[in-house]
């Protein structure tokens, strides 16, 4: 997929960073779904290729930085992107997936039959429970907004590419509009999608594009 054209972007104003936020490509065991979580997946060869593609959507863009979760899916796309810029990537484990602690590698068909109770009070309560040894969703909002902050402090004024996941990704956009973390699975997050944010301030955001 070609993705949605950029072209008509205006430029990202002078009291604004323009955050382009990746989700990585497609991982093995894709087929399935399962809680990645932390754990270091690696990307398929159709994974590289959508990154490929994203070079080619972003090529035109006057980005100034890159910046990825530490975790190799995202580590590959970061470096691919930054190099057609002529930067290096910076990763930071503040970027990483959601921790799903306990049931992190295991596919939701096991969980559903191993621990229904646990699923269920999950369901319930997405916000706030939270796995057995993992975080929940307000704790992963906390310390991806602290990282964020930094880097919009850091770049006003100019565009800048996130790699992340699709835990993170969702959680930034729904915090970006204003919504309720409980809207999660609301939002579709495909493999190598885009989304375009425009932050004045942490309290203050525009969506441009969501899961592009």
């Amino acid at each position: 997929m070609n993705g949605i054209s950029l072209n008509g972007l205006q430029a990202c104003p002078p009291a604004v960073t323009r955050l382009f936020l990746v989700r990585h490509g497609e991982v093995e065991g894709h087929g399935e779904p399962r809680y990645n979580g932390q754990q270091d997946v690696p990307l398929t060869e159709k994974g590289r290729q959508q990154y490929g593609q994203l070079v080619k959507r972003l090529r035109d863009r006057p980005v100034r930085a890159v910046y990825s979760s530490d975790l190799s899916r995202c580590v590959e796309g970061a470096e691919m992107l930054a190099a057609a810029y002529g930067l290096q990537p910076v990763a930071l484990r503040q970027f990483r997936e959601i921790h799903a602690g306990a049931w992190e590698g295991r596919p939701w068909r096991e969980l559903q039959e191993r621990y229904p109770r646990q699923w269920q009070a999950r369901l319930d309560d997405v916000v706030h429970y939270r796995i057995p040894g993992g975080e929940n969703l307000l704790e992963a909002l906390v310390r991806v907004r602290h990282a964020l902050g930094e880097l919009l402090m850091c770049h006003r004024g100019e565009e800048v590419v996130l790699v992340s996941h699709g835990g993170i990704n969702r959680l930034l956009l729904l915090d970006a509009l204003g919504a309720s973390l409980e809207r999660v699975f609301s939002l579709s997050q495909f493999y190598a999608c885009l989304n375009i944010i425009d932050y004045r301030s942490l309290h203050s955001a525009t969506v441009h594009l969501c899961n592009g």
